[in-house]
Formats: C-alpha cells, structure tokens, sequence
C-alpha cells in the first residue's frame, strides 16, 4: 500500500490490556488546570518504569466541567487494577490536592469505583467535611488557599495500551515534523493518549538484552547507525525513525487514532521525505490487540 508516496508496511502494532481511569481537574483558569494536570501525568510514559501511563487528554470548556471552572481531562493506564488505584491516589495527593485552586473529579461514571478523594480526605485531619449531591459523594478539605474540592470515587474501565506505529523519514527534523502533524490530530480523538514526551518516542524498544538484567533494550533493527551493524529493516536512504505510542479505552480508539496520525503523515507525503509507516510487534507474543496498518488506511 502506498499513499501519497509513502509505504505503508504489511504489518500490524501489538497491543495488551490495560486498566485505565478518568480525572477531570479543574481550577481557578486553564493556566493552572494545565500546571496540576502536567505535574499529576510527569513520569509516566511507560510501565516498563513509570509505574503507569498517563497524560492530558484534552482541555475543558467551563461548560463540560463539574464545577463550571475550566478544567483539564487526564487518563492513567496501568497494568492492573491495584497498580491504577495506588498511582491515581500518589499523584492526586502530590499533584492535585498541592496545586493552588484545583479541584478534582470523576472523570468515568460507569466501571469499578477506586478511590480518588476518599482517602485523601484524611489530610484534612478531622476538619474534612463531606457532601453528597445527586448520589455523588464530594469531599472538602481545608487547605491554606481555602479548600480542596474532591470527588470520593472515579471509575476503573477495561482497556487496551501499545498500539503504535513508526515513522521511517530521510532525515530527524522530517520524522519530527511528521509526528507533530500527527499528534495534532491525534489529539482529537477521545478516549486516547500518547504518553510519551510530547506524544513521541525516538528510543523504541524491542524485548529482551544481551545484559541479562534488562528486559528491553534498543530496537537495533530500526537505528540508522546500525545499518551496517545489526540485521536491519531500513532502506539506505532512511536516515531518522520515530514511534507514537497509543493507550486507549477500546480497540477501536486506537484504531481511529492510528488512522488519522498515520493520514496526516501522508499528506505530508514522500516529498518531505516520509518513506514508510511500520509498526512494532512481537509476532504476536506480547498481547492479544493486533492493529494491522493496510487495514486500518483501507
């Protein structure tokens, strides 16, 4: 499959399941709705160290909020239910309950209920006061801005991380620039997030090391320098390769985030020097999410 110059491999991005949640954070503007949303999804671009995966998702209108405020949508992944509930609660106390004038909410009705504010009430030290409006448990806690405003309880859903794809360029600043253009439109899409750095990954990994402590290590059929090196899957000419990572609450999620980044890299086109679209897998080893590219261009 080719569009618009660019080669679209037959191949397909693996994915695994997940468990993720839903916050909203809102506060006096969107300046520090943005502040405490970036500090509560810091360090958290992969599992493999981070913990969970987390990231903006997408900033609210004053209209789509709980608290009529402008407010911020935040989504963390992990690997289990356990793991969510614990990093939800650590960066909600550190990030949220810290930050001044925010407030945090339910940002999932349905699924099972983990604590979001339940247990950070306890900091008010016996002066929390709790609310129920319209069978939604709130928690107030005096803080010296005023008061911290928390929802008890968020919900935990199924849901699906790892989808990704590659970007195969003649040169860095062409991969990048395809990426950016790619996000941008990714960041459309609801229910996903690209929790790398900016929504891009240069240090793609595959599994497995020659250092027996490691359990991932560089992806060297995929690096420029070890063309010559290694058994390689790039052409002379491709001199940069970078990977946008998908996190998302269904299969199909993703599968519309991947169509519309890999489309807005081909309108970019051959001419600005996008050779190929890839993806990483492992032969089907590593989840039961298969993302085949040609079908989802089709």
């Amino acid at each position: 499959m080719i569009i618009n110059g660019v080669t679209i491999d037959a191949t397909f991005a693996e994915a695994f399941p997940m468990k993720a949640t839903r916050a909203i954070i809102t506060a006096q503007n969107e300046k520090w709705a943005l502040i405490s949303a970036q500090a509560m999804t810091g360090f958290a671009t992969s599992v493999i160290a981070c913990g969970c995966e987390g990231s903006i998702e997408r900033i609210l209108d004053p209209s789509e909020t709980p608290d009529g405020r402008p407010g911020v949508s935040v989504m963390i992944f992990a690997m289990g239910g356990k793991g969510l509930a614990k990093q939800l609660e650590t960066r909600a106390g550190q990030c949220v309950l810290t930050s001044p004038t925010a407030a945090l909410f339910a940002g999932i009705d349905g699924g099972i209920r983990i604590p979001l504010g339940k247990n950070l009430r306890y900091f008010g030290d016996g002066f929390q006061v709790s609310k129920q409006i319209s069978g939604k448990r709130y928690w107030r806690i005096p803080v010296m801005d005023g008061e911290f405003l928390a929802e008890a309880t968020t919900g935990q859903v199924d849901a699906i991380g790892g989808g990704n794809f590659l970007v195969l360029a003649e040169s860095q600043p062409q991969a990048l620039a395809a990426c950016e253009a790619a996000i941008e439109e990714m960041r459309k899409i609801p229910n996903v997030i690209m929790p790398f750095p900016g929504g891009v990954v240069r240090s793609g990994s595959k599994v497995g090391s020659k250092y027996k402590t490691l359990g991932a290590s560089t992806n060297d059929a995929f690096c420029p320098t070890l063309k010559g090196m290694t058994k390689t899957e790039l052409s002379p000419e491709i001199e940069s390769v970078m990977e946008i990572v998908i996190d998302g609450l269904t299969k199909e999620d993703i599968a519309k985030a991947m169509r519309v980044g890999i489309q807005a890299i081909c309108d970019l086109g051959a001419a600005n020097g996008i050779k190929r679209i890839s993806a990483g897998n492992y032969g089907g080893k590593l989840g039961p999410f298969h993302f085949h590219l040609q079908e989802i261009m089709a």
